[in-house]
């Protein structure tokens, strides 16, 4: 790597990442989310950042301990005035009420951040490509941690859910919810709709396979009646359509036997969502394993915790 003490960042090029760094974000848990993952490598700088402070405090930090150590920190630097020069949509300030004028002091400071980062072109060109690995890891990190953040208040919601005294309510709001949870995961879902004769809870699209979704959170087991309907809703659809029907309190045991040789479903419970929301397995990779376990074995049921068992 070249000799980073041989030219060095002009001054007022940091000052414009500091206000650059201040005006991207509004909100302190995307900001936090953006710099945690730019400096996924540097744990040292992260342990003296104090995110409890204003975003200009935490970036005033940040540039100062950068500015102090450069020739250690130019490659991080550049990393994140390239980044950040580039910018040229800001979804956190649009979804702000008064986002048109955050977004306007935004484009500024990125403008000006940029204006520099061409001034300094000598300096920049010694250190992009290192930049540009730098910039690529921390978005691959942000995505891993914004994945995390989404399922944790997907988690506490459920948790909310769980304890509503209204039990229509949390029906109809535990829909929505699964049709966000499986959104998360890219399967493509489909809230609930209504065909000739029947009402269909939902359906997602996962493997190249088309699924029907019944979702139930009742008192009582699902039992084999359900499950017939389920079975006849399904075969009236293409040939490459699948069924998942989840069932917070479980299902009986004559039904799951029913099903046990031979389904065109499988089946999800309380036990299995509650490992997907505490990220113990995947959603997607839950599915994967129940599927191949139906087409092995005919039967619509293999419970979270034989798939643990068996990594074990």
């Amino acid at each position: 790597m070249p000799d980073s003490t041989r030219r060095k960042m002009n001054p007022s090029a940091y000052l414009a990442l500091v206000e650059a760094l201040t005006f991207i974000f509004w909100n302190k848990g995307p900001f936090e989310l953006y710099v945690r993952g730019m400096l996924q490598d540097h744990s040292e700088l992260l342990a003296r950042l104090d995110f409890g402070a204003t975003k200009r405090e935490v970036s005033g930090q940040l540039v100062k301990l950068l500015r102090a150590n450069e020739a250690r920190y130019l490659d991080l630097t550049v990393a994140l005035m390239l980044d950040i020069a580039e910018m040229e949509t800001f979804p956190n300030l649009t979804s702000q009420p008064d986002g048109d004028g955050m977004v306007v002091k935004a484009k500024a400071a990125v403008a000006e951040l940029k204006r520099w980062t061409t001034k300094q072109r000598e300096v920049i060109a010694e250190h992009e490509a290192h930049a540009v690995a730098i910039a690529e890891s921390a978005k691959q990190a942000q995505d891993g941690r914004a994945f995390a953040q989404a399922h944790e208040e997907l988690k506490q919601r459920f948790i909310v859910m769980h304890s509503a005294a209204n039990p229509q309510q949390r029906g109809t709001e535990f829909e929505g919810f699964i049709n966000e949870l499986f959104a998360l995961y890219d399967l493509e879902p489909r809230a609930a709709y209504v065909m000739e004769h029947e009402q269909i809870d939902g359906a997602f699209s996962f493997d190249t396979d088309h699924y029907v979704l019944e979702a139930k959170w009742c008192k009582d087991r699902i039992g084999r009646p359900l499950l017939d309907i389920f079975k006849a809703n399904i075969e009236r659809k293409g040939k490459n359509t699948l069924g998942l029907y989840i069932s917070m309190s479980g299902f009986t045991s004559d039904a799951l036997a029913v099903y046990s040789l031979s389904t065109p479903f499988i089946t999800m419970d309380g036990v299995d969502f509650m490992a997907v929301l505490d990220q113990r397995i995947r959603l997607d990779e839950l599915l994967r394993r129940k599927k191949r376990h139906a087409s092995e074995t005919g039967h619509c049921s293999l419970p979270v915790a034989k798939i643990f068992s068996e990594a074990d």
